[in-house]
C-alpha cells in the first residue's frame, strides 16, 4: 500500500498518499472544463440565434453525445491506458469545440450546431472516473477507498461550483465566445498534464507477466443497479436547475436562483466531507438503501415548498442526501469490478448521472410550462422512486464479486511472483 492506514480513516491520511498530488492538481485542472461546457455552448447559441430553445437543443446533444460515449471512452482506457486516450480525446475535443464556436459565431443552421456538438460532447475527458481509478491503484483494499469517494465527491461539487461562474464570467464580461474557448484551452492544457502523470495510471489490460481478469463493467449485474440509481441521482440535479429558476421567476427574485441551488451544493458537500471522516462499520449495500430512502424521501418533498425559506431547507436536506449516495456507489464498484474494468465501470456511473440529468432538465422544463409553477419537481421524486424501487428490488447484485486467485494483478507497487 502507498501509506500506512491506521484504523480511522482521514483526509490528512489520503492526501498523504504517496503520489497522490501528482495526479490530483492537474487532475483538478482538466476536469474543470467539463462544468463549464453546458452552460458556454447556452450562452453563446442564445447569444447568436436569440433562442433559449435552439440553445438548450445544442447543449442537449453535447450532454446526451458524452453520456453514451463515455463508458467506450472508459473501456478504452483500461484496455490501452489513460494516456492512449486522454491524448487523442483531448485534441479531438479542442478541435470539435472550436469548431462549434465557429459555427455560431458564423450563425450557422441548427442542424450544423448538432453536428459539431456530437463530437465534442463525445471527445468530452472523462478525468474524474480516471482520477478514480487511480485512487484504486494507490489505495487498494484499504479504508481510505471510502474517503477518497468522498473527496472526489466534494471535488466534483467544487468543480461544478466554480465551473459555471467562470463561464457567466467569461461570456458576459469578455465575449460570448470566451467560454467555450476557455473551456478548450483548459481541456488541452489541463489534459495533457494529467496524461503525463503515467506513474500513477492503473494498469493495462493484459500488462506484465500475470493475467489481468478482464469483464466488461456493463455485464456486472452489480453495476447495471448503480446506474439505475445515478440515473435518479441525475434527475434531482436537473430537475432541481430548471425547477429553482422557474420558483425564482415566478416570485420576480431571479437572482434568488443562485442563493437556492448554492444552498442546495452547500448540502452535497457538506456531507460528503462527512461521509469522508466517518469510520464506517456499516456494510456499503446497508448504507446505500437507507441513504437512497433519504433521498426519494426528502426530494418528494420539494414539490410541496411555498416559500423561499422552506424551499432552501429542503435542497439543503436533499443536497446533504445526494453525497452519501454517490459516494457509497462508487465505493461499491470496488468490489463489484475487476481491476481491469473500473475505469468503464466509473464513467458509466457519470454518464447515467449525465443522461438523467438531461432528460430531468427536458421534462421539468415542459412541466413548468404546461402545468403550475413547481411542477417540474415531481420529476426528481418519480426519478429517485423509481430508483429506490430498482434498488430494493436487486440489491443482492451489489453484493462483493468474489475476489481473484490471480496473485500479480499488475497494480504497479507489487512484484509478480511464479507459482507452481
Amino acid at each position: 500500500m502507498a501509506s500506512t492506514v491506521n484504523s480511522r480513516p482521514g483526509y490528512g491520511q489520503l492526501l498523504r498518499t504517496r503520489g497522490a498530488w501528482t495526479f490530483l492538481l492537474p487532475g483538478f485542472a482538466a476536469r474543470q472544463p467539463f462544468a463549464m461546457l453546458t452552460l458556454s455552448i447556452v450562452l453563446l447559441v442564445q447569444h447568436t440565434t436569440g433562442s433559449y430553445g435552439a440553445a438548450g437543443a445544442a447543449a442537449a446533444v453535447t450532454g446526451v453525445s458524452m453520456a453514451l460515449f463515455a463508458p467506450y471512452s472508459g473501456r478504452l482506457a483500461d484496455r490501452h491506458g489513460q494516456r492512449a486516450v486522454l491524448l487523442p480525446g483531448v485534441l479531438l475535443h479542442t478541435v470539435s469545440g472550436l469548431t462549434l464556436t465557429a459555427l455560431a459565431l458564423a450563425h450557422a443552421p441548427l442542424w450544423a450546431l448538432f453536428v459539431a456538438a456530437v463530437p465534442t460532447g463525445a471527445s468530452v475527458p472523462q478525468v474524474g472516473p480516471m482520477v478514480r481509478a487511480r485512487w484504486g491503484v494507490q489505495l487498494q483494499d484499504s479504508p481510505l477507498m471510502s474517503t477518497a469517494a468522498a473527496f472526489e465527491s466534494v471535488t466534483d461539487e467544487l468543480t461544478f461550483v466554480f465551473g459555471p461562474l467562470l463561464a457567466t464570467a467569461l461570456c458576459t464580461a469578455v465575449t460570448p465566445a470566451a467560454g467555450l474557448v476557455a473551456e478548450a484551452a483548459l481541456t488541452l492544457v489541463g489534459g495533457l498534464l494529467f496524461a503525463a502523470r503515467k506513474s500513477t495510471q492503473p494498469p493495462v489490460t493484459g500488462a506484465g507477466h500475470a493475467r489481468v481478469e478482464h469483464v466488461p463493467a456493463l455485464r456486472v449485474p452489480g453495476v447495471r443497479v448503480l446506474i439505475a440509481t445515478f440515473l435518479g441521482i441525475g434527475t434531482v440535479f436537473g430537475g432541481m436547475q430548471v425547477s429553482l429558476a422557474a420558483f425564482s421567476e415566478s416570485i420576480g427574485e431571479p437572482g434568488l436562483n443562485g442563493v437556492l441551488y448554492g444552498t442546495f451544493a452547500a448540502g452535497n458537500m457538506l456531507s460528503g466531507l462527512v461521509c469522508g471522516a466517518v469510520a464506517w462499520k456499516v456494510a456499503p449495500q446497508r448504507r446505500l438503501v437507507v441513504g437512497y430512502a433519504a433521498l426519494a424521501l426528502t426530494a418528494s418533498a420539494l414539490w410541496t415548498a411555498h416559500s423561499v425559506l422552506v424551499l432552501a431547507g429542503l435542497g439543503l436536506l436533499v443536497g446533504m442526501c445526494i453525497a452519501p449516495a454517490l459516494i457509497t456507489g462508487y465505493t461499491l464498484v470496488e468490489g463489484l469490478v475487476p481491476a481491469g474494468a473500473r475505469t468503464e465501470a466509473f464513467t458509466w456511473l457519470t454518464g447515467a448521472v449525465a443522461l438523467g440529468q438531461a432528460a430531468a432538465v427536458t421534462v421539468a422544463g415542459q412541466l413548468e410550462d404546461r402545468l403550475w409553477g413547481g411542477a417540474g419537481f415531481l420529476v426528481p421524486m418519480a426519478g429517485t422512486l423509481l430508483a429506490l424501487t430498482t434498488l430494493l428490488a436487486l440489491r443482492s447484485r451489489l453484493e462483493s464479486r468474489p475476489r481473484s486467485h490471480t496473485v500479480a494483478r499488475g497494480v504497479g507497487h507489487r512484484t509478480p511472483v511464479t507459482v507452481d
